[in-house]
C-alpha cells in the first residue's frame, strides 16, 4: 500500500479553460473534469482546444473512474474527442451534468455514457477513491464540489462556485455538509480562485429579477436577451418576467435550444402551454408580444445574435424600439467581437445593456474574496492549491491563505503539467509531465497536431481559392465581380465554378444596408458562403482564403 497521492492538472491550472485534473494514489488514477479550451485570434484554423491525454495514454496505471463537476464547456466539453482514445472506465456527473455531457455523447456518436449521481444518495467508490458529491451554487443547475477520501487522507475539490444564499431556484451551497466534511480532516483543498480580485461575497443571482422585470414592461419593442446557454436560472428569470406581462418566448440558436430541452426534460424548466413559440411563429406577432432568447453572447461570428446583429437574420429584424440585453460579462479575448456586435445593434436605434454600462443584468458565478475565505475556514486544509483561474488569481490565492495563517510552504502555484505528491501530514513537487497544445477542428472533431498541419492538408488534398472581394464601406454591398484564384483543381470546370461563386456572394451582399463597421464578420462570411458553394458542386474542401478590401 502506498502511503502517497499525486495531484497532477493536464488542463485548468494557470488558465480558466481545459479543466482536467488527475488524482493517482495506489497506482490507481481518479480524473476529475474533462474540459474544452477556446482559441484566440491569432490561432488561424484552429476550433477547439483539448486538454493533452498522451500521458494517460501512455501510463500502465489503470483509469478508476471519472467525475464532473458541472456542466460548462470548459470543464465536460473534451468528452466526445477524448473519450476514444482512453479505456473504458465509469464517468459520473450529478443529474444535469449527466444529461448535458449524454447529449453531447451522442451529437458525436460517442458510445460512452455519464451515469447519474444525486447528492442526497451514497457516496461513490471508484476503486482506492471514495466520492461525496457536494451541492454548491454557481451559473449552471447541480453544480458539485467533491470531496475525495482515500486511505492515506482526504482532499476537497473545490471548482468553480460561489455561495449563493438565494439562488433562483432556492438550492443554496450544502455548508453544513461542507463543514461536516472538513471535521474528518484535509490533506487539501484545490480550489477555484478566479473571482478572487473582487471583495466581499458574490452578489446572488435573485438580485437581478427586478432588474427584469423592469426593463420588459417598458419595452415597446422585442425583448431580446442573450446569455450563456446553461445559464438555466437566468433564461427562468427571463421567462418568468416575460410571463408576467403577457410575452411570447422564442429560443434561439442551436446550443440555447438544446439546453432547453435538457432543462425541461429534467424539469428544470417549465414554460406556461402556449407561452413559448417557434422561430417560424415569430412573424405572426407583435415585436411588443415577443421575448427572444438568443444565443452567441459572446460575438461569435456565426451565432444567432451575430446574424441578427448584423441585420443577417432571415426572421429578426432589428428596430429603435427593440431592447437588447447581455446578460453575461465578456470572456477575455472576446471583446472586440462583443463590441463590434454592439455598435451594429446600437446603429439599428435599439436599446442595448451590456456589461460596461449596467451591472443590472448579470452577477458572476464564482466566488468573491470572501466566499473563498469561508470554504477555507470550512474546510481547514492542511495545504492548498489555487485552480481555475490565472496566474495573477493564484498569486491572491496564496496572499489570502498567508492572511488565514497558512505557511507559504503549503500553498502550491503550479502550472499544467506539474505533479504535487502529497502524504498524511507535507507535499512537495514531483516530475513535471510535457504537454502539447492540442488543437481540433470542431466541426470534424479531426484532432490537429498544429493549425499550421490543417492548412497544408487542406492544400495538398483539396486545394486553394484565394477570393478578393471588394465590399463598399458605405452600404456593405460587392463591388465589381471578385478576382477568384483557384489551383488543385482539375476535374472541375473553373470557369463555372467562378461564376456561381460570384452569383452567390452578389446575392448575399446585395440585400446588407447600412456601413459597415464589422469587417472581422463580413471577411468570415465571404470564406463560408466560398466553402458551402464549393463543397455544394464540387465535393471538395479546399483551404479558403478571403481578402476583402474596402472602398
Amino acid at each position: 500500500m502506498y502511503n502517497q497521492l499525486s495531484f497532477i492538472p493536464l488542463g485548468g491550472v494557470g488558465g480558466v479553460t481545459k479543466n482536467m485534473y488527475l488524482y493517482e494514489y495506489n497506482n490507481q488514477i481518479l480524473i476529475v473534469d474533462c474540459g474544452l479550451g477556446f482559441p484566440d485570434e491569432t490561432m488561424l484554423g484552429v476550433d477547439l482546444l483539448l486538454p493533452d491525454i498522451s500521458y494517460l495514454i501512455k501510463t500502465k496505471k489503470p483509469i478508476v473512474g471519472m467525475a464532473l463537476t458541472h456542466g460548462h464547456e470548459d470543464h465536460i466539453g473534451a468528452l466526445p474527442f477524448l473519450l476514444d482514445s482512453l479505456p473504458s472506465f465509469p464517468i459520473v456527473g450529478t443529474p444535469f451534468t449527466a444529461a448535458l455531457a449524454n447529449e453531447k455523447l451522442k451529437e458525436f456518436r460517442v458510445n460512452r455514457k455519464v451515469e447519474t449521481v444525486h447528492f442526497d444518495k451514497p457516496d461513490i467508490t471508484f476503486g482506492e477513491f471514495n466520492l461525496t458529491f457536494v451541492r454548491v451554487t454557481h451559473s449552471v443547475p447541480d453544480t458539485s464540489n467533491i470531496f475525495i477520501k482515500t486511505p492515506m487522507g482526504n482532499f476537497y475539490h473545490a471548482s468553480d462556485f460561489k455561495l449563493d444564499p438565494t439562488p433562483f431556484d432556492g438550492k443554496t451551497t450544502d455548508l453544513a455538509k461542507i463543514e461536516s466534511l472538513g471535521k474528518q480532516g484535509v490533506i487539501s483543498l484545490m480550489s477555484d480562485c478566479l473571482g478572487i480580485e473582487k471583495q466581499g461575497f458574490s452578489k446572488s443571482e435573485i438580485a437581478i429579477l427586478e432588474n427584469f422585470q423592469k426593463e420588459i414592461q417598458n419595452c415597446k419593442g422585442k425583448f431580446i436577451v442573450t446569455t450563456y446557454s446553461s445559464n438555466i436560472a437566468r433564461l427562468n428569470q427571463v421567462i418568468k418576467a416575460s410571463e408576467k406581462v403577457g410575452r411570447r418566448v422564442c429560443f434561439i440558436g442551436r446550443s440555447l435550444t438544446k439546453t432547453k430541452e435538457v432543462a425541461q426534460r429534467l424539469g428544470y424548466m417549465k414554460l406556461t402551454k402556449g407561452m413559448e413559440i417557434e422561430l417560424d411563429q415569430v412573424r405572426n406577432y407583435k415585436d411588443s408580444e415577443l421575448t427572444l432568447l438568443v444565443a452567441g453572447s459572446q460575438g461569435q461570428e456565426q451565432s444567432a445574435m451575430a446574424r441578427i446583429a448584423n441585420g443577417e437574420h432571415r426572421e429578426i429584424k432589428l428596430t429603435e424600439n427593440d431592447v437588447i440585453i447581455f446578460s453575461a460579462d465578456p470572456i477575455p479575448g472576446n471583446e472586440v467581437s462583443i463590441y463590434s456586435m454592439i455598435d451594429q445593434m446600437i446603429k439599428s436605434g435599439a436599446r442595448v445593456l451590456y456589461s460596461a454600462v449596467s451591472r443590472d443584468f448579470h452577477v458572476s458565478g464564482h466566488a468573491f474574496l470572501e466566499d473563498l475565505k469561508k470554504i477555507a475556514d470550512l474546510i481547514k486544509p492542511k495545504m492548498m492549491v489555487p485552480i481555475g483561474g490565472n496566474f495573477r488569481h493564484m498569486a491572491l490565492y496564496a496572499n489570502m491563505a498567508k492572511n488565514l495563517g497558512h505557511n507559504k510552504k503549503n500553498v502550491f502555484l503550479i502550472d499544467d503539467g506539474q505533479e504535487i505528491i502529497f502524504d498524511k501530514h507535507s507535499a512537495k513537487l514531483g516530475k513535471v509531465i510535457p504537454l502539447k497544445k492540442v488543437y481540433v477542428d470542431g466541426i470534424s472533431g479531426e484532432e490537429l497536431e498544429s493549425y499550421v498541419l490543417r492548412d497544408r492538408q487542406k492544400l495538398s488534398n483539396s486545394g486553394i481559392v484565394i477570393i478578393l472581394a471588394e465590399i463598399d464601406s458605405e452600404n456593405g454591398h460587392l463591388v465589381n465581380k471578385p478576382d477568384v484564384i483557384i489551383r488543385g483543381f482539375t476535374e472541375y470546370n473553373i470557369t463555372k465554378l467562378r461564376t456561381k461563386l460570384f452569383d452567390e456572394l452578389k446575392r448575399i451582399f446585395g440585400s446588407r444596408k447600412g456601413r459597415v463597421t464589422n469587417w472581422i464578420y463580413i471577411r468570415k462570411l465571404v470564406g463560408e458562403t466560398a466553402e458551402r458553394l464549393i463543397f455544394k458542386i464540387a465535393k471538395r474542401r479546399p483551404l479558403v482564403l478571403p481578402v476583402v478590401i474596402e472602398v
